[in-house]
């Protein structure tokens, strides 16, 4: 968690209010707003950063600082994670949409923007250029659901009334095996702590499209590049994976990194870099 608080520091962290409650954002860069602008007033185009289910800005924890070294970075706390207030009757990323689509338009003055986002946050924002073109100017998508190619499910474990704090901690280190990492080393103690963080504040557990076919029907409306960014020991896309760019047939390009899972980006993070960065710095 220190790692975690020494990040935190370079950081702006912006609160916004809505009439329905508070975003947060966690921004990086040379050239940051001050924090108590509402937009981005860098001559270099921001990078929004969306993260996955059970989630925060700390998601993309291991890339910020890299990223931020050649643009702005903004990373919303989704409405519902993190410290982010969750919008009334809203359970998935399809209801999302609206308060998501208002809140770049009021913090990029409705200049379009360049959205990376991890997993549920690729979802919610691949919906989002389909209902809002106008809000997106490109998109890189991490390992998104929504394709219609999930598998068996996952062997994840649940919490019970009766456990200890030893107790949820292995649940949280089954879990992450099962489902973010492609290998055991890979979930330190810190990791663990930052999972808990994350799955406490999670505001928005009834999610169920995930496992539908719902972003692969909404790419017909999409306007704006888009690209494609996999880890090979995905868990899940374990058999399918060779399949997405069948699936996401508007996708600009389709990179596969080795020897990560799920939480590509966190995982291995220079090897992400590699990709991500010619797409990021417009090479």
């Amino acid at each position: 968690m220190v790692e975690i608080k020494r990040i935190e520091a370079q950081s702006q962290r912006i609160v916004q209010a809505y009439a329905w409650g508070e975003v947060v954002w966690h921004v990086w860069g040379t050239h940051q707003a001050a924090p108590s602008s509402t937009h981005a007033s860098s001559h270099e185009a921001p990078l929004v950063l969306l993260h996955g289910g059970s989630g925060s800005w700390t998601h993309w924890l291991r890339n910020v600082e890299h990223i931020a070294q050649y643009r702005p970075v903004w990373v919303l706390d989704i409405p519902g994670f993190g410290d982010s207030s969750v919008p009334p009757d809203v359970w998935d990323a399809d209801g999302l949409v609206p308060y998501l689509a208002e809140i770049l338009k009021v913090t990029f003055d409705g200049r379009a923007v360049d959205v990376m986002a991890f997993s549920f946050g690729g979802m919610t924002v691949g919906l989002l250029a389909a209902a809002h073109p106008e809000c997106i100017r490109s998109m890189v998508l991490v390992g998104v659901p929504g394709l219609g190619l999930f598998g068996q499910t996952l062997p994840m474990r649940g919490m019970t009334v009766d456990m200890d704090a030893a107790a949820q901690r292995d649940v949280h280190r089954h879990n992450l095996n099962a489902m973010m990492f492609a290998h055991a080393d890979s979930v330190t103690e810190d990791v663990i702590d930052l999972q808990q963080a994350n799955v406490g504040r999670d505001r928005m557990r009834r999610r169920r499209i995930a496992r539908t076919d719902v972003l692969a029907k909404a790419q017909a409306r999409w306007t704006c590049p888009v690209h494609g960014v996999w880890g090979a020991q995905d868990a899940l896309y374990e058999r399918t994976l060779s399949q997405v760019p069948k699936v996401l047939t508007r996708l600009t390009s389709f990179t596969v990194v080795p020897d990560a899972g799920h939480w590509v980006m966190f995982e291995r993070p220079d090897a992400f870099h590699a990709v991500v960065d010619p797409l990021l710095q417009g090479r």
